[in-house]
């Protein structure tokens, strides 16, 4: 027998136990049974080794072969990942349709990358230059937004040799570098392992949001660029449709779309929705830069994790050109009970509600590889990873394994609540439940970049709604008319806040999205409703007549102002402290 050849001798759904693999490493790809399933190796014992495998295994059993490849499970970079869609394991479905038809047939063996496609190659180095790890040495136009920079691979360094413009497929000779210790080729391909992250000059620390266009998050709870968010929820809150949103509207310039474990549906919607989605800030697809891996929950469970390793491999790859970059995986718990079922089907020990004891590990690991980065090679770039996932809690327990042990590693947590969406409030983010650990670095941005009082705005905001929420408590005992007029005026402002600037409709043409500026025009006309119903209710002016006011539902009408016209809120602005002024003349108590 072959020494690189092992056999099985246990079969237990996506698990295979395989004997005769001495000559294999751990996390080694292997090859399973006659028709070459797809694993990889994650327990070694001795010459045994506990192979995952990805692919459905009916009708594997014990004496098939198992061949190592002796190399890691490594994802292709290169020309053709922007606009592809790919399953857990990289591989293209369009590619795999063409190959096997409409279902994804077992051992289906098609390249990552096309190898016949051409690329035009257009160099920025030329012979003799020095280069060293992370260079850029040319570029590849991959769609009319992405330029695809050719970098020098991780560990080379030397001087350039040869390096020739011209149409290449991803395995053609472009150039080569001398080194210390051989001549190097280059080709616009390189490979990269998943498990492992890609390395950087140095990490920085983020303080520039990400900018969303989602009122509730970039007012209250904003993400920076190189930041780590969470959106956990029960089902129907509305966790894939925020990650829909934020795919479309994030400021980032790419975008890696990980559906892990989602229904097909889902993913569906996103390939429906993107190519005719048109980019804002160039008016091209927004497929134009977007990646896709889908990993539904009808394929196999155990390629779920090897879809999350994928997607941030290929996201570091384009940080590492300087590009900022928003990966959403949807859902992390998914890939939690991938997990288990691997780690009971091991015999493991198992933790809490029988998730394995290393699941915040394995968690941390994924989202340590966010971040701003200073990446390799001369010319200094910076680079941003953000990663947000959605957490799927069984029926919106936030106490469960999986959201607990992802609130201890990420900065921001955007809570999703079934009231708020049984109310029909989108997005269901619970403003008094979440939070972002990077409101103060932020804050200081906003005051420098979009108003001097957009922190003060805030905080007078956030204050209301949790007066709100102290006043209901006392409306539901003993009733509103026990109020005071000026806490039913707090009622009221905090109202508007929550209908009038959180709540979002993300199928609305203009208010799926507001810029910093509107947001901020919009919040100072809500709050600048109670500053000025307070100055005449001090005057002695009835609150019923305040609330009658029209100059509310220009108030409330103000989301749907478009971004070209939103100085149209200083007009209403205005119009409002003259009703006030009007209302404090005629209806005011002038001596008491």
């Amino acid at each position: 027998m072959d020494l690189k050849t092992g056999r099985v001798v246990k079969v237990s759904g996506p698990l295979v136990i395989a004997e005769g693999m001495e000559e294999a490493n751990l996390f080694d790809v292997v090859r399973v049974g006659d028709q070459r399933l797809i694993g990889e190796i994650i327990e070694m014992r001795g010459d045994r080794a506990s192979i995952q495998v990805y692919e459905e295994t009916v009708g594997l059993g014990p004496g098939a072969p198992v061949v190592t490849t002796g190399a890691p499970l490594s994802v292709e970079l290169g020309p053709g990942l922007i606009e592809g869609m790919f399953d857990g394991i990289q591989r293209p479905l369009d590619a795999i349709e063409e190959e096997a038809g409409d279902f994804i047939s077992r051992g289906v063996d098609v390249p990552a990358l096309d190898r016949k496609k051409i690329w035009h190659f257009a160099p920025i180095k030329t012979v003799g230059d020095e280069v060293e790890t992370g260079d850029i040495i040319g570029i590849v136009k991959e769609t009319s937004i992405i330029d695809h920079k050719i970098m020098v691979p991780h560990g080379v360094k030397g001087k350039i040799i040869s390096l020739n413009e011209g149409d290449y497929t991803v395995l053609d000779k472009i150039g080569e570098i001398q080194t210390d210790k051989e001549i190097k080729e280059l080709t616009l391909m390189q490979k990269w392992p998943v498990r492992r992250g890609r390395p950087y000059s140095r990490k920085l620390n983020p303080i520039e949001p990400m900018v969303t266009g989602q009122r509730v998050i970039d007012t209250f709870f904003p993400v920076t660029k190189g930041g780590t968010a969470c959106v956990p929820g029960p089902f129907g809150s509305g966790k894939t449709v925020v990650q829909h949103q934020l795919a479309k509207w994030a400021d980032a310039e790419i975008v890696v779309y990980i559906g892990c474990g989602e229904r097909g549906n889902e993913m569906t919607d996103v390939l429906n929705e993107f190519p005719e989605l048109k980019d804002p800030k160039t008016g091209e697809p927004l497929m134009k830069r977007t990646v896709l891996i889908a990993n539904t929950s009808n394929m196999p469970v155990a390629a779920r994790e090897a879809s999350i390793y994928t997607g941030i491999t290929i996201a570091e790859y384009f940080r590492d050109m300087g590009y900022s970059i928003a990966l959403m995986a949807d859902s992390t718990s998914r890939w939690a009970e991938a997990l288990r079922e691997m780690s009971g089907r091991l015999e493991e020990m198992p933790g809490e509600e029988g998730y394995p004891a290393y699941l915040g590990s394995r968690l941390a690991e994924f989202y340590e590889r966010a971040g701003k980065v200073i990446c390799f090679g001369k010319d200094e770039r910076e680079g941003t990873l953000t990663a947000i996932g959605a957490v799927s809690p069984p029926g919106g327990d936030l106490s469960e394994p999986v959201t607990q042990a992802t609130l201890r590693i990420v900065k921001v947590f955007w809570g999703l609540d079934a009231q708020l969406a049984y109310r029909r409030h989108f997005p269901a983010i619970n403003w008094l439940n979440s939070y972002s650990l990077y409101i103060d670095r932020i804050g200081e941005w906003m005051n420098e970049n979009v108003a001097n009082d957009w922190n003060s705005l805030r905080i007078k905001a956030m204050s209301l709604l949790q007066d709100e929420a102290n006043l209901e408590e006392i409306v539901r005992l003993v009733g509103i008319d026990a109020l005071s007029e000026d806490d039913r005026l707090k009622l009221e402002v905090a109202k508007s806040i929550r209908e009038d600037y959180l709540q979002q409709n993300a199928f609305h043409d203009v208010d799926t999205y507001a810029s910093l500026q509107k947001q901020y025009k919009m919040l100072k006309l809500v709050l600048k409703f109670g500053e000025e119903a307070e100055r005449a209710l001090k005057a002695g002016v009835y609150l019923k007549d305040i609330l009658n006011l029209e100059i509310r539902d220009k108030i409330a009408r103000a989301k749907y102002i478009s971004e070209d016209e939103i100085s149209a809120m200083d007009n209403i602005s205005e119009e409002l402290i003259n009703d006030m002024d009007e209302l404090i003349s005629k209806g005011g108590i002038v001596s008491a």
